[in-house]
């Protein structure tokens, strides 16, 4: 009886070792299946912990106008011009954009008149200190300013003596990188215009690029 209980105690701890055995190897699976979905998480926040900062204004806390009126840069007769066209409705465009590497958006104006909507006076207003300063003005009509890619991209028409507004003899691309604390030319493309005999709206000949 002694012997029959000896064998029958061997085999339950043999039993209970390969039980304890099957539970290690269960348990290790169990870690290399869950180890993934704890690198998860880990995986879709890194991108964050290196992307750019969120400007801190939104283009709503931004008085494009009254920035233009009590700018000290902008010319008297931009200022006096700039007037509501219709009701409250002024000639501005405003475009938000990172121009400057900055943590607020860069604001860009573009005053307009209000009959033909020619562009007379182009800004850009960086947040510094919690206050836009004026960084770049143009105020050789007809111009206009856009954001490109993080690139200011201005647009002069070119006219010489006898052109009519409509028909301009030429067009000017200008391509501004910021840089440091200023923006920097980057590319000059002219274009002169063939006028068409009738009359018609002149169409681009063959412009020449120039760098700078």
């Amino acid at each position: 009886m002694k012997a029959g209980s000896s064998a029958i105690a061997g085999l339950a701890a043999l039993g209970l070792f390969a039980s304890v055995l099957a539970a290690c190897s269960a348990g290790g699976t169990g870690a290399r299946d869950e180890g993934p979905a704890r690198s998860d998480p880990v995986a879709s926040t890194a991108p964050a912990a290196t992307a750019s900062p969120a400007p801190t204004k939104t283009p709503q806390s931004v008085n494009a106008v009254r920035l233009v009126q009590d700018d000290p840069k902008v010319s008297t007769d931009i200022k006096r011009d700039l007037k509501p066209c219709v009701a409250n409705e002024y000639p501005v465009d405003v475009s938000y954009g990172n121009l400057t590497g900055g943590a607020a958006n860069d604001v860009v104006v573009n005053v307009m008149t209000c009959g033909d909507a020619v562009g007379i006076g182009t800004y850009v207003y960086r947040d510094e200190g919690g206050k836009y300063q004026n960084v770049f003005q143009a105020e050789e009509p007809p111009v206009y300013a856009e954001i490109d890619r993080g690139d200011l991209v201005v647009t002069k028409q070119v006219y010489e003596k006898g052109d009519s507004v409509a028909s301009p003899s030429g067009e000017e691309v200008l391509t501004y990188r910021w840089s440091t604390d200023r923006f920097a030319l980057q590319n000059r493309i002219h274009t002169d215009y063939s006028h068409a005999v009738d009359g018609a709206s002149p169409v681009p000949s063959d412009g020449a690029l120039s760098a700078p």
